[in-house]
């Protein structure tokens, strides 16, 4: 016999998809929801509701912002000699946050895995690879993906394919001759094996940024 209402049974389900959201958790968002007055329900709701209608993806760096190009890569201030690499938009908004980088960014939207079937086609990599072929402007690419197994096997990746690009047939009737001086780091002081940049605070970024060793 069904004890639960539909409508609570349908929310649970909803929560249940969610990163990090176990049933329990679940339950217990639902029920607390129960309690919250209606015109706070429809807040929530309406922002849900204009999640993806008033956000875009950036052209250039695939950020997530409200216009195209995003206000980063819309800026006239940034250094678009620099380029640091990460996994997802929450990396960009913890690193605007320290203040320690005035760079552009590239957005891979998530981290090569095998295991749950993510290749190099699944994210923005050959978007990168694009990109620098045709930033004359870029010096230094900073890979600041995760340092944990994913994020490690996609900073391999990412300079693989720069490599190639480097090697004599590639460099061959290619106009753009950036390519050849562009240096490769890799963010590496102040961030732990297997942390995460979601969960690090602005004095250890701050030092992960200063800290970077050639990736070369």
């Amino acid at each position: 016999m069904k004890i639960l209402p539909k409508s609570i049974e349908k929310l649970i389900e909803s929560f249940e998809k969610l990163p990090g959201i176990g049933p329990k958790t679940a339950q217990r968002l639902t029920f607390y929801l129960l309690h919250v007055p209606q015109h706070e329900l429809d807040s929530f709701a309406d922002a849900i509701r204009s999640l993806a209608a008033n956000t875009k993806i950036c052209s250039r760096c695939f950020n997530v912002g409200e216009d195209d190009p995003c206000a980063v890569c819309a800026s006239l201030d940034r250094d678009e000699s620099t380029i640091m690499v990460v996994e997802s938009p929450i990396d960009v908004l913890i690193i605007e946050r320290s203040g320690k980088f005035r760079g552009l960014y590239h957005v891979l939207h998530g981290a090569i895995s095998p295991l749950q079937n993510i290749g190099p086609e699944e994210i923005r990599i050959y978007e990168l690879v694009e990109r620098l072929k045709k930033g004359d402007k870029i010096k230094e690419l900073i890979i600041a993906t995760n340092s944990n197994m994913e994020g490690e096997a996609t900073a391999m990746y990412i300079k693989s394919e720069i490599s190639k690009l480097k090697s004599p047939a590639s460099r061959a009737g290619r106009q753009n001759s950036n390519l050849e001086e562009l240096k490769i780091t890799r963010i590496a002081k102040g961030l732990p094996v297997g942390g995460d940049l979601e969960y690090a605070d602005d004095v250890t970024l701050g030092h992960a940024l200063s800290g970077r060793i050639s990736y070369e």
